[in-house]
């Protein structure tokens, strides 16, 4: 495609990360978002999420998140700001239940992804932080860790800005045929991408809607103790849990130390208040009470209500709509996308520029729910 004037709806990772990339190709480019950049309602909202390649047998995505490892350094460099924490990645895995991280480590074995694997007793020597019950053995990423996502998305806006791209502030909405408005009018460009999160299902009630469910996921901080440095991000990896439904990363920079148990809840998008579900307080002191007994009796000094939209395979969306042949649909994230975000928007700005064409397990169209052994996100 020559040069060519795109809009890109949705100023979230997936978004802004096609908006950079489609103007490091000499196009033009106007971002559209509701809210301003980092806004606490988008689906990227929150202080750091976990960048790791474990992705069961999927060697795909696998390969996605060692190249976004890259990107995300030298995104660091180009910006000047500190985006990324390599502290590592351990997963554990549950006694009678390790189909997922028994295929992660051939993945790695097959694509030479350093890893190491620890036995319950070496979990407990190597990271006294963790309680290792029920747990059989872990997997440990060294090269792996936690992307800063708000100041990714602050960090990536200013660097739209100085390749030529354009930040505007609308809410994009669609017509009865599900083409895409703002103020009124159809938007008008050679290339429309709808990076909208949640809000697509909504958008697209036809076309995306029956393809994903939104849920909301309760995320704690939790306060260090007094005078330890145990718990940072210098000390301790980032985690994930499947055994007790969690995942959680160090403190870094303060913030106290992040664990989510997810429970799938319900949210109005544009309704529903952004707090915590009181609920979900007293099973996540449960769970930090079992698996990191030195944070017992800690105080919650922050806490967050995301939200993320799921698809029963868990794979992205990337396709066209099958009635405006301009609009380029990107997202479904499933929880996975944050960390992937560099490879993901160029990625879209390929197929959305016909470099190549859309793999089969991102299309629009009919999907299976995955067991937790062929999933690539472990769900």
């Amino acid at each position: 495609m020559p040069h060519s004037e795109t809009i890109v709806a949705g100023g979230g990772i997936a978004g802004l990360m096609t908006a950079i990339s489609l103007a490091r190709r000499g196009h033009g480019v106007t971002l559209i978002d509701r809210w301003e950049p980092g806004h606490a309602r988008a689906s990227s909202s929150d202080y750091n999420r976990v960048i790791r390649a474990i992705h069961g047998r999927d060697h795909f995505y696998t390969r996605w998140a060692r190249d976004a490892r890259l990107r995300w350094l030298e995104l660091e460099q180009e910006t000047g700001a500190k985006l990324y924490y390599e502290c590592g990645t351990l997963i554990l895995a549950t006694e009678g239940h390790c189909h997922w991280e028994d295929d992660t480590a051939a993945t790695f074995d097959a694509l030479g992804v350093p890893y190491h694997r620890y036995s319950a007793d070496e979990i407990r020597a190597f990271f006294p932080q963790f309680d290792p019950r029920n747990v059989s053995y872990a997997l440990y990423e060294p090269e792996a860790g936690m992307i800063m996502a708000h100041r990714a998305l602050i960090a990536g806006v200013a660097l739209l800005r100085s390749l030529g791209g354009k930040v505007r502030r609308g809410r994009v909405t669609t017509d009865a045929s599900e083409r895409p408005m703002l103020d009124g009018k159809p938007l008008e460009a050679d290339l429309v991408v709808i990076a909208t999160g949640p809000w697509m299902a909504e958008m697209f009630p036809r076309t995306v809607k029956p393809l994903t469910t939104v849920v909301g996921v309760n995320v704690l901080y939790t306060s260090t103790p007094d005078g330890s440095e145990a718990f940072d991000q210098t000390h301790m990896p980032c985690w994930i849990d499947h055994g007790e439904g969690s995942f959680g990363l160090p403190s870094v920079e303060g913030s106290g130390v992040k664990a989510a148990v997810v429970i799938p809840d319900q949210i109005d998008l544009d309704n529903d208040e952004r707090l915590i579900r009181q609920k979900t307080l007293a099973r996540t002191r449960r769970y930090i009470d079992k698996r990191l007994p030195g944070l017992t009796g800690q105080r919650v000094v922050d806490s967050k209500f995301n939200q993320i939209v799921m698809t029963p395979d868990t794979h992205f969306i990337i396709d066209f709509h099958p009635e405006h042949r301009n609009v380029l649909l990107a997202g479904g994230c499933s929880g996975h996308l944050f960390k992937h975000g560099p490879v993901f928007g160029d990625f879209v700005a390929g197929i959305g520029l016909g470099d190549f064409g859309t793999p089969d397990r991102f299309r629009l169209g009919p999907r299976r729910k995955l067991s937790p052994a062929e999933s690539p996100s472990g769900r």
